[in-house]
Order: C-alpha cells, then sequence, then structure tokens
C-alpha cells in the first residue's frame, strides 16, 4: 500500500467524521427544538414560563428591527462586547503576569497566597455589587468584575505551568549562562503557555459572565440589561433570545480562539486525533 493510498484513507476517514459530526450536532438541535415547540403548542409546559421557538425568533426580529426600550439591539450587544473585551484582556495579561511572578518567587507566592485565596473565595455577585456602589453604571464596573473572573482562571493556570516547568531545562540555561530573563523568556513561558492557552477558553466564558451579571445588578445599556427587563415582565422568549444570541457569540469567539490556539502552540506535536481532524 503506498503512501498516497494510506493518505487518501485518512482524508476520507476524516471527511466521514466530520459528517457524521455535524449530523448528530444538527440531530440534537432540531429534536429539542421540535420537543420543544411541541411542548409549548401542547400545553405541557406553559409558554409563559417556558416561551417557545416560534415566540424566541419572533422577539429577537422585533428587537432587531425596532430595539429595545434601551435603543438599538445591536448597541446592547455591542456594550456588553465591549466590557467582556476589556475584562478579558486586563484578566488575561495580568492573571498571565501575576502567575510568572509568583510561580517564580517563592518568597512573594508565600506572602501572597492567603490574600489571593481570600479573593478567590469571596462570591462575585458581592464583588459586582461593590464594584457598581464605587464605580456607577457604566463600562468600568463591568469591566472590572469581568476581569477578576478572568484573573483567577488564568492566573492560577499560569501559576500551575509555571510551578510544572522541568527544573533540568531551567539547570541547563544557567549552565549556559542565561539570566533569570532569558530563563523566563526561553523556558518558562513557552513550557507554561499551554496552561495558560488552555484556560482562555475558560476566561472567556467568564469574561461574558461578569458582563452580564454587572449589567443585572446595575446598567444602563447591555444585554444583561434587556435579559433582567425581560424576567421583570415575565417575558421568557426574551431571556431565551438573548441567551441564545450570547451563546452564537461566544461560539464564534471560540472559533476564534481556536485558530489563535494552533498559531500560538505551532510548536506543539499534534496528537492523532488532531491529526486526523486536520487531514
Amino acid at each position: 500500500m503506498t503512501d498516497a493510498t494510506v493518505s487518501a484513507g485518512f482524508r476520507a476517514a476524516a471527511r466521514r467524521r466530520r459528517l457524521l459530526v455535524l449530523l448528530g450536532q444538527i440531530g440534537i438541535l432540531v429534536a429539542f427544538i421540535g420537543t420543544w415547540q411541541i411542548a409549548s403548542d401542547t400545553g405541557v409546559v406553559d409558554p409563559l414560563f417556558f416561551g417557545s421557538p416560534t415566540g424566541v425568533v419572533v422577539r429577537l426580529a422585533d428587537w432587531f428591527v425596532n430595539g429595545t426600550a434601551y435603543g438599538s439591539f445591536w448597541f446592547q450587544i455591542f456594550v456588553t462586547l465591549e466590557e467582556a473585551a476589556i475584562g478579558f484582556v486586563v484578566g488575561v495579561v495580568s492573571g498571565v503576569f501575576m502567575g510568572i511572578l509568583l510561580g517564580q518567587v517563592d518568597y512573594l507566592s508565600d506572602v501572597m497566597n492567603p490574600y489571593i485565596k481570600f479573593l478567590n473565595a469571596i462570591p462575585r455577585i458581592v464583588l459586582g455589587s461593590i464594584f457598581v456602589m464605587w464605580l456607577g453604571l457604566g463600562l468600568a464596573a463591568k469591566a472590572i468584575l469581568a476581569a477578576v473572573l478572568v484573573f483567577f482562571v488564568v492566573f492560577f493556570n499560569a501559576y500551575q505551568g509555571v510551578r510544572s516547568v522541568d527544573p533540568n531545562l531551567v539547570a541547563n540555561i544557567r549552565i549556559l549562562g542565561g539570566s533569570r530573563a532569558d530563563v523566563i523568556r526561553q523556558v518558562i513561558i513557552p513550557s507554561a503557555m499551554t496552561w495558560i492557552v488552555a484556560s482562555l477558553h475558560v476566561a472567556l466564558g467568564f469574561s461574558i459572565i461578569g458582563a452580564i451579571v454587572g449589567e443585572i445588578l446595575g446598567a444602563q445599556h447591555g444585554l444583561g440589561l434587556v435579559i433582567k427587563t425581560a424576567q421583570n415582565t415575565f417575558d421568557s422568549d426574551g431571556v431565551f433570545g438573548c441567551m441564545f444570541v450570547i451563546g452564537m457569540i461566544v461560539l464564534g469567539v471560540e472559533m476564534l480562539m481556536a485558530r489563535i490556539e494552533k498559531r500560538l502552540l505551532a510548536w506543539r506535536k499534534p496528537s492523532s486525533a488532531e491529526n486526523i481532524q486536520d487531514v
């Protein structure tokens, strides 16, 4: 059997797998929406509390065309994304910096350890309320809440990634005359990058959650405010509609994140599953 035949076999298997995965995903979606619609139409569930797929579509269409009570629906989406993006960037940068710093400096790690644990134990909704009281209903309170949620996810992964570095690699760099900066740049960061990048997927969701929770606690614009208003008026279609929009946004950004991850970890040897998927 030639290499070309083997390669063609792998490509055919990969295509079949992608098709089966797509069919499975579509099947689950159709079954869920169909069951929901039938249950709503037949009275198995009360549409007032559970909504219906057609009601969600009608509500979203109305919002996209006519806007919400707080202005354009597109603007509400933009506000939430802006808060989440700022929180994501601030949380990732500060989390990576503190994770590498405390992972490298044992004394500083011992000093800061109880404070990190104390802050991490505080319920985020309490922090959100404090930020709203301090900073008002604008962007800053939501962005900081999102940054706090992202920080702890990234920090613990970066810290663990630094602690997991092979000490023999560090010793080799030192023997060759490398400075602490050389060790961090050539060993620590590349070795911890897998941990850090893995945390970004979770951090992305937390940035959206932070922005939404902050808006629910108090805001002038944003999807969280739209959700809160829909909840207060028993508009379940509106709540599910916002959930659908948020989910689609996260899926889109996740696809972009996956591409960025491949570039950042291009040096890593791919697993056999990744090889099959990429064929």
